[in-house]
């Protein structure tokens, strides 16, 4: 999974990506001190790797993980050039959600770009870079498909959607809120591979005294998830120079710290959770002594191409999986146990995987 993290200067967003990733991005209070993209890889939290780990005795325990892309810093006019334009959004292009950063917190220190905090506002100047964006990617295509439009059938086709999507756009409105029912053209506005098009996740960065009730309090927060709720998207409450004090703590005093502040998890977790959820996601299990893992999967995802994310071989030569639920494993302590109590089961290829299924997949190619 990728995510990229967009937001005007000065909001957190670096900072937040350096408690992500603990990758040290460069955070100062002044507008574009991140100018390259960085680049940071996140393991997920996720105890049963641990406790099944433990058991077999694993001599190497692997989680999925999350790759996640910082850009620079976009103000009010990035496509026309201001500040360090647009120029960094190709690199989020190819990112399976985007986490927008909107500053919550009043800090006088902190310098705001548009000179006050608002919320709303400046998640709408963020929407409308990324319309630009957008809309010179379009128009570059639309100039491609027009010249074999007037021969080609399946081109004019093609270009009248484009047309069509380029309105959608031009009226402020994001790609993912058009609605496409033919199933060709479905394919196709997923092909241009459209910023606007992507889910969002809400960052919503707010001061320590908010933390404790989830930004309860904070009026920023409530239109931010108002405005969320509204285009379906996720939203989680963080504070992102806790999270940086939280990612230089060890396990236990991270959990100390968390305690302290009334937090029954980190940002990274709230983070996986909405992402997870959002793009519907979830992970199954293989263990043993050599290694036990984590494979992320979409919801629904059948047995043989579950099998598939090991290796292209476990799907094409797929015979059947035996699957426990990883409770029932480590209540019985092994599989040899679990399989005398008649806890797994051996499925076939319509087998749907479910989320903490633990699965040794049986293949012959």
């Amino acid at each position: 999974m990728k995510l990229g993290i967009v937001g005007l200067p000065n909001v957190g967003k670096s900072t937040l990506f350096n408690s992500l990733t603990k990758a040290g991005a460069e955070s100062a209070n002044y507008p574009f001190c991140t100018i390259d993209p960085n680049i940071g890889i996140v393991t997920v939290p996720d105890e049963r790797l641990k406790l099944l780990g433990d058991m077999y005795r694993s001599k190497k325990v692997t989680p999925a993980v999350i790759e996640f892309v910082d850009i620079a810093g976009l103000v009010k006019g990035a496509s026309k050039g201001e500040g360090l334009g647009n120029q960094f959004l190709s690199n989020i292009r190819e990112v399976d959600a985007i986490v927008h950063v909107v500053r919550c917190f009043e800090d006088s220190n902190v310098v705001h770009v548009d000179g006050s905090v608002d919320p709303l506002r400046d998640i709408e100047t963020i929407n409308l870079e990324l319309i630009f964006s957008d809309l010179e990617v379009l128009e570059r295509r639309i100039s491609k498909v027009a010249k074999t439009a007037r021969m080609d059938k399946t081109a004019a086709r093609e270009l009248g959607l484009l047309e069509q999507i380029k309105a959608h756009l031009e009226a402020g409105k994001p790609a993912k809120t058009m609605e496409v029912s033919d199933e060709e053209d479905l394919a196709l506005l997923h092909s241009c591979n459209l910023l606007t098009g992507k889910p969002v996740i809400y960052a919503a960065n707010v001061a320590e005294e908010d933390l404790s009730d989830d930004g309860g309090s904070n009026s920023g927060v409530a239109e931010v998830r108002k405005f969320a709720e509204e285009e379906h998207s996720e939203v989680f409450v963080i504070c992102a120079q806790i999270e940086q004090e939280i990612s230089e703590l060890d396990e236990e005093e991270k959990a100390m710290f968390l305690e302290e502040l009334g937090l029954a998890e980190s940002g990274l977790e709230k983070l996986v959770k909405a992402s997870y959820h959002l793009l519907g996601l979830m992970s199954f299990l293989t263990a043993g002594e050599d290694e036990t893992r984590a494979w992320t999967i979409r919801i629904g995802t059948k047995a043989p191409q579950a099998a598939g994310k090991i290796h292209s071989d476990f799907e094409r030569g797929f015979i059947k999986a035996e699957v426990v639920n990883y409770r029932d494993l480590l209540e019985q302590g092994s599989l040899a146990a679990a399989r005398e109590k008649g806890l797994v089961g051996i499925e076939g290829k319509d087998y749907v995987v479910k989320d903490g299924d633990v699965i040794l997949f049986r293949f012959n190619v």
